[in-house]
């Protein structure tokens, strides 16, 4: 079997030093998507799911379409730590362990849950062999007992090293559909391209309360093949008035640096959210805040909630910064990227409006694109108008993206919009509820094509698999 090439984010080979029997356990790196685990111990045998619970079984070329499906698994960023991972399964669960067993359920988002479905994986026995810690209780392993899965404490025998390690292989059921671009659950996606190079910059999901802390950078040439870049900006250490709500970061450049526009909040205490604002000396950062306060404080202007950033840059270099939920604002930045007149901040809130508005120009003409309804909701959608200068006036069009019930595709919305440089071809980026188990705190990014009818209005966007 191969593995394809979408799924090649962070293909850094697992466990590539040997481990010594009695020396520390070090870190190794995982590659993500779709994987197979097969035993070191128990060669042909492969770490699957039946009937929600983890076991260990012989999977052959001839076993049931069902069984190679419950021995394929996407490795995806780690639920509780970007340092760690998180198995999901092909019906969208979770591999975790409730009272030592291994098993899989739905993603709930609590901290608990997300400590128990993570896992951090060190050099197995033998080279390119990795044993997954737990996240939480990091003295246990995954290890296989009598075909069951069992979190375990670690013993350094040989017998529990072999039944406590596996090897990453091709998927046993490859990955058939175009999405998501990123494995894992990601939403809110900033799409936009430096130097030729397409970056994306999304919100971290599967949080209840959206309570995530920290934005991730991926780049690609191709919009196929991304590389994870980590962590680039961590509420928690980074931002001295925030520590929760990472939400729909924007990445625009200027001055010779590039600048990280977010949405926070505080986990306790006062709650309401606030824009703020990071500079880097690269697209992939490390960001810092810039200004040690907010940009837009929360109940500045009347009206709305403070989140939703995205900046557009027109042909003559002028900046404008977009904002809002319930209310859409536009305001011209200052030369620094980092400051604006309060006073010359306008809404230009269209009909239908809630909230991720963004803006661009193709041929004279300015696109405003927002999101309708809750994220929450399945019926979640992106619609547009048209209009002949930044701040307007704007032509109400129609609604151009929304849920593909006949392909299991709910809740599309908060999108941003990317013309592939040097051409007239444009892609959309979006989040939709992971398919198939997701929903609005479980979401996943994707990408698609965009295009124009001649005279300039935006095609139906038909939601691909």
């Amino acid at each position: 079997m191969r593995i394809l090439p979408v799924l090649t984010l962070s293909a850094v080979a697992a466990g590539l030093l040997v481990l010594v029997p009695g020396s520390p356990a070090r870190a190794a790196t995982l590659p993500t998507g779709a994987r197979s685990l097969e035993s070191v111990g128990l060669p042909g045998r492969y770490l699957r799911h039946q009937d929600h619970l983890g076991r260990l079984d012989e999977v052959t070329s001839g076993s049931s379409a069902q069984t190679r499906l419950d021995a394929t698994f996407t490795v995806v960023n780690g639920l509780a730590s970007p340092r760690c991972y998180s198995l999901q399964a092909a019906n969208g669960q979770f591999l975790r362990h409730r009272d030592w067993r291994l098993r899989i359920d739905p993603n709930t988002g609590d901290p608990t849950f997300r400590a128990d479905a993570t896992f951090c994986p060190v050099d197995g026995p033998v080279a390119g062999s990795v044993s997954l810690a737990s996240y939480n209780y990091p003295d246990r392993r995954i290890r296989h007992r009598d075909s069951a899965l069992w979190l375990d404490p670690y013993q350094d025998t040989a017998t529990f090293r072999a039944e406590s390690a596996f090897r990453l292989t091709a998927p046993w059921a490859p990955k058939t559909t175009r999405g998501p671009v990123i494995p894992g659950l990601f939403a809110d996606p900033h799409l936009t391209t430096f130097n030729g190079r397409y970056y994306l910059y999304p919100t971290t999901d599967g949080y209840a309360g959206w309570s995530g802390t920290y934005y991730k950078a991926f780049s690609s040439t191709d919009l196929v093949n991304w590389t994870d870049h980590g962590v680039i900006l961590d509420h928690g250490p980074d931002v001295s008035w925030a520590d929760d709500s990472a939400w729909a970061p924007a990445v625009a450049a200027g001055n010779g640096r590039y600048y990280l526009y977010f949405s926070g909040g505080a986990a306790s205490g006062n709650t309401a959210k606030q824009l703020g604002v990071a500079v880097a000396d690269t697209p992939t950062g490390p960001f810092r805040d810039a200004l040690g306060h907010p940009l837009v404080r929360a109940g500045q202007f009347p009206g709305g909630q403070a989140i939703d950033p995205m900046v557009f840059t027109d042909d003559d270099g002028v900046s404008y910064l977009y904002w809002g939920q319930g209310v859409a604002r536009v305001v011209r930045l200052n030369a620094d990227m980092v400051s604006y007149d309060p006073a010359q901040v306008r809404t230009i809130t269209p009909p239908g409006y809630n909230e991720a508005p963004f803006v661009f120009r193709r041929n004279g003409t300015y696109y405003l694109m927002w999101s309708e309804n809750d994220t929450r909701s399945e019926d979640y959608r992106v619609a547009y108008a048209t209009g002949t200068s930044p701040f307007g006036p704007w032509t109400n069009r129609r609604v151009v993206l929304q849920k593909r019930l006949d392909a299991g595709i709910r809740g599309t919305g908060h999108h941003s919009v990317v013309r592939a440089p040097g051409t007239d071809t444009w892609y959309v980026a979006y989040h939709r509820f992971a398919v198939p188990a997701g929903n609005g705190t479980n979401r996943e990014t994707t990408i698609d094509r965009m295009e124009f009818n001649a005279d300039g209005t935006i095609r139906p966007i038909v939601p691909t698999a």
